[in-house]
């Protein structure tokens, strides 16, 4: 387990330069030392482009402070390995219930089941209706005039 050194005295040592440079302009512009123009003039930065990284900071922080779960977090890679030996395992107990089942068929003197057949090949095609078939069968049905709607040909429209 990894252990911090109380008063942050390694606080910062796997960060970068700019990092660094920014956490500390954050920090006196929230201690007062700084104004936000002053801290966004020092960082090179626009003063809506200091705020956003602030409210980031901000952000950060609070989760930070948000307490940790107790004990081991599962990870994703854990509970992927949990599962595939559950799935091992299932697939063992499989295996010998069905032994158990074809030796107790065989002591009764039932004749064992027919083999599942699979199909190998390429299955058979679908014929294809051709477009205009399927076209002027989709505007036959969209000319069928539906109970309680009155329909208006193009000729009585102009009159």
């Amino acid at each position: 387990m990894k252990r911090h050194q109380v008063g942050g005295a390694d606080l910062g040592k796997d960060r970068g330069a700019e990092a660094k440079r920014m956490a500390a302009a954050i920090l006196e512009v929230l201690a007062g030392a700084r104004t936000p123009t002053e801290a966004a003039t020092a960082l090179s930065l626009s003063v809506p482009r200091y705020y956003q990284l602030e409210a980031q900071a901000l952000r950060g922080l609070l989760e930070a402070c948000e307490p940790k779960p107790r004990g081991r977090v599962r990870s994703v890679e854990t509970e992927v390995k949990t599962l595939s030996k559950e799935n091992q395992r299932l697939l063992r107990e499989l295996t010998r219930h069905q032994a158990l089942a074809r030796a107790a068929q065989r002591a009764v003197g039932l004749a064992p089941p027919a083999p599942v057949v699979t199909k190998v090949g390429k299955k058979p095609r679908k014929r294809r209706v051709a477009r205009a078939l399927s076209v002027a069968e989709r505007l036959k049905q969209e000319t069928i005039p539906t109970a309680g709607t009155p329909t208006t040909s193009p000729s009585s429209e102009a009159v």
